[in-house]
């Protein structure tokens, strides 16, 4: 797309006088185009694809001795110039254009919380529509450059991998209407064993011969959501009532 807003510019700089001879341009807008070299390989698309460059047009207008292809090649030199500025004005505009909505991303450092889009990350809701913009807080675990780091996922994201662009995160801002998050309550001991209160199933799947839920924790996010097997939920009244809403939903999700 960006191609063709490019060489529709082109072909407006160049045809602007005479809009009909468009398509005479055409060959010499594409040529210009494939010659002119590209900032992230430093070699024209021409090099790229061949191996090398080929030559514009003949090397001296001398050599031509007909006077109607000394005319055409006199013809293809002038549109070839101003095909190569315009395509040289293009690109300092595009640039300038896409500059104008960057900005310099935040500097993060190991430790620090972020929020993570969910742009690219597929979440379980009733809604994709109504699913958080982002989940969090993750802590930065290492930098791998100025614009990619790597953050501590809980185990409910195990299948995302963990190394992101710094597009796809934000810092940890906190503030009166944005309070820092409660701490967790520990877990208890039932019988020998560490658990966990359980505020509330949001779905269910079946697993073999039984049923898995998937269940939100008391005092924690949405990012610490996990699959736990019925065997595993000691209050069963939490099974009861999920089951019921399920009924009176008609099974809808």
């Amino acid at each position: 797309m960006v191609v063709i807003r490019m060489s529709k510019g082109f072909l407006r700089c160049l045809a602007s006088n005479n809009p009909s001879s468009w398509c005479q341009q055409l060959s010499i807008v594409e040529y210009a185009h494939n010659s002119l070299p590209v900032s992230s390989t430093g070699m024209s698309p021409f090099k790229c694809s061949l191996g090398y460059q080929p030559p514009n047009f003949v090397s001296t207008e001398s050599e031509v001795s007909v006077p109607s292809a000394h005319a055409l090649v006199q013809r293809c030199h002038r549109t070839w110039t101003r095909a190569r500025r315009a395509l040289l004005q293009a690109r300092s505009r595009t640039k300038a254009k896409a500059d104008r909505h960057r900005s310099k991303p935040p500097r993060y450092v190991v430790g620090q919380r972020v929020w993570l889009s969910t742009q690219n990350i597929q979440m379980r809701s009733v809604s994709n529509k109504l699913a958080p913009k982002f989940i969090g807080p993750f802590s930065v675990t290492k930098i791998i450059n100025p614009v990619t780091v790597r953050l501590s996922l809980p185990p409910a994201y195990r299948r995302v991998h963990p190394v992101f662009h710094v597009s796809k995160i934000k810092p940890v801002i906190f503030s009166r209407l944005n309070p820092p998050a409660p701490v967790p309550p520990p877990p208890r001991i039932v019988n020998g064993e560490t658990t966990y209160l359980v505020n509330r199933i949001l779905d269910s799947r079946r697993r073999g011969r039984g049923f898995q839920y998937l269940v939100d924790w008391e005092g924690y996010g949405p990012e610490e959501r996990r699959w736990v097997p019925a065997r595993d939920i000691l209050d069963h009244r939490l099974i009861d009532d999920y089951n019921l809403q399920v009924k009176q939903a008609g099974n809808v999700r």
